[in-house]
């Protein structure tokens, strides 16, 4: 992903945690499974360039979508964390369905990399 000096903080986080910040900065109620904070772009950005940013993962709801998706915590958990991780990079899902595939491609080729 060609940022071998990146830095970025990791927040493990419970369900109340995040959903305040999920209401705060997304204005979403309720509890979420991760969320990113991009410092690689805004009026700041030059400041740090190599601070990627802070993931927040919450471990209750990895631990709940680990069982329903028939996998373990750490699993999801890896899932979630380079979610997040690519949206501090610019990918988003949400802006259109090509986005959310070139994210998908790459979350599923970073997770066979970590997994092997």
């Amino acid at each position: 992903m060609d940022c071998p000096e990146g830095e970025l903080s990791i927040l493990i986080v419970d369900d109340p945690q995040i959903a305040v910040y999920n209401q705060a900065y997304l204005d979403r109620s309720g509890p979420t499974n991760v969320i990113a904070f991009p410092m690689r772009e805004g009026a700041f950005s030059d400041i740090s360039p190599h601070l990627l940013g802070d993931v927040m993962i919450s471990v209750e709801t990895a631990q709940r979508e680990g069982e329903t998706n028939n996998q373990s915590m750490e699993d999801r958990f890896d899932e979630l964390l380079i979610h997040g991780i690519l949206h501090l990079f610019g990918y988003d899902h949400e802006k259109n369905d090509r986005q959310a595939t070139a994210m998908e491609t790459k979350s599923r080729e970073l997770t066979d990399l970590i997994r092997a």
